[in-house]
């Protein structure tokens, strides 16, 4: 008996033979005919779910692929109890917190903090509970004084905000995720993502529904596959990533014209990006007085350690000819400065930079150790301006930049004078498709050869 007790204490989700059926009707008038009169079938129905089977264990981080109108958001909504089955049984062992649907447990005539309270009380907290989460869902959201205000006046910005801090910070047993880690500005979103990356190292179970399979090799344990309403995969996550490419490009399924359609939208949005930053771009950054950093997207919750023998106090990103970068074209030529401050004498300092992405990965840097570049010494109180001039051949997305500045001792110990980490928040573009995280910039030749 314990050990069947242990066994089913394994699994926080059990899922058998689970169905959802809606009623589809031709015309409006049929829907009434057969709500007036039952016997009347007026409808035909649509399998959005059909014999759906699953088992999630504690501490797992299922990736859930597929395409849009596969039927990944209805399996999600019946985990929540927010869409009641047709058929079928849900067994779940734990508190479930949901990202997606945010924000349902709010009402609108409420203020934020009144409906930090709701959403506690929902969620099964006690009054002690919400009171000891709730200073660190008010940090967590930011919305500043709107807080006190009702939710009805919230910008569709701070309303998920709210929504996902009260979400997020409830320490939910298994925490369900649907494309809303890109909620809010991008210092939010690197919020989000750490939020995130504390969840995977405490162990907590993650359903984790994305379109990116990037997400799912770095954050998931096992993946599944749903297709029509039904699971067609399940398995490793590098097995389930190669059998969605292929569906996705129409090998194992036949090509989805919408998929290509909402490519080219995005091909599109890019050509967009890149016109608005040549006029973002043409301001000229010698206006004396100012700083380099606040002309970019600076991250309020900035990493920043070392002794401060020498300081980082500026930093900026910079075209061939020296104006400011909002946005990085990932094949053309850039400059990523950094100007250090000495508050003592430091002999031979070591100058970095670092890019990361939202989930704290380091994705490339380099220093000028690595480049051999000799960086001289320097007495109190000069100040040092480091350029890296390269191509960043990065995919396209969100990242961090950092930059730092160490040195070795006279014990040969490497001691960190200054680092700020996650300093800006940058976004890349790309002119041309890609493959993976590195675009390759490859010069192909084809020869026949003569027979």
């Amino acid at each position: 008996m314990k050990e069947q007790a242990e066994k089913q204490e394994e699994y926080v989700i059990e899922i058998e033979n689970l169905g959802k059926d809606y009623k589809m009707f031709d015309k409006k008038m049929d829907r009434l005919v057969e709500t007036i009169i039952p016997v009347a079938k007026k409808h035909h129905n649509f399998k959005a779910m059909e014999n759906f089977n699953l088992k999630v264990k504690k501490g797992e981080i299922l990736g859930v692929l597929g395409k849009n109108g596969a039927g990944k958001s209805t399996l999600l909504k019946m985990i929540t109890g927010v869409v009641t089955p047709t058929s079928g049984t849900i067994k779940i062992n734990g508190k479930i917190s949901s990202l997606l649907e945010l924000g349902t447990a709010f009402n609108m005539d409420l203020t934020g903090i009144e409906n930090i309270y709701q959403h506690g009380q929902v969620m099964g907290l006690t009054k002690e509970q919400i009171e000891e989460k709730k200073q660190e869902i008010i940090e967590f959201a930011d919305i500043g004084e709107h807080l006190y205000q009702p939710v009805k006046t919230y910008s569709s910005g701070m309303f998920a905000r709210l929504a996902f801090a009260c979400a997020i910070n409830v320490e939910p047993d298994i925490l369900i995720v649907d494309e809303v880690l890109s909620v809010g500005d991008m210092a939010f979103q690197l919020k989000c993502f750490k939020k995130f990356q504390q969840f995977k190292e405490s162990g907590k179970t993650i359903l984790f529904v994305t379109h990116s399979v990037a997400d799912i090799l770095k954050n998931c344990t096992r993946t599944i596959i749903i297709d029509s309403g039904k699971k067609i995969f399940e398995g490793s996550v590098k097995d389930g990533v190669e059998k969605y490419k292929k569906i996705i490009v129409g090998i194992d399924e036949k090509i989805d014209i919408e998929e290509i359609e909402e490519n080219q939208k995005l091909m599109e949005q890019h050509e967009e990006y890149q016109k608005e930053d040549e006029i973002i771009t043409s301001k000229d950054n010698t206006n004396p007085g100012e700083t380099w950093k606040e002309h970019f997207t600076q991250n309020p919750n900035i990493v920043e350690y070392g002794n401060k023998e020498a300081e980082v106090i500026d930093y900026g990103m910079f075209d061939e000819n020296n104006q400011y970068l909002q946005m990085l074209e990932n094949d053309k030529e850039i400059i990523l400065k950094s100007k250090i401050k000495f508050h003592k004498k430091v002999k031979d300092p070591i100058f970095t930079v670092t890019i990361k992405d939202f989930q704290g990965n380091d994705i490339c840097g380099t220093n000028t150790l690595i480049e051999k570049v000799y960086t001289g010494e320097y007495e109190k109180d000069d100040e040092v301006i480091v350029e890296f001039k390269q191509k960043l051949p990065i995919a396209p997305g969100k990242y961090t930049l950092s930059f730092s500045c160490t040195h070795f001792n006279a014990q040969g110990e490497l001691e960190v004078l200054n680092r700020k980490y996650d300093a800006l928040l940058i976004e890349v573009l790309s002119t041309k498709e890609y493959v993976g995280l590195v675009v390759l910039d490859s010069k192909i030749t084809i020869n026949k050869i003569d027979r």
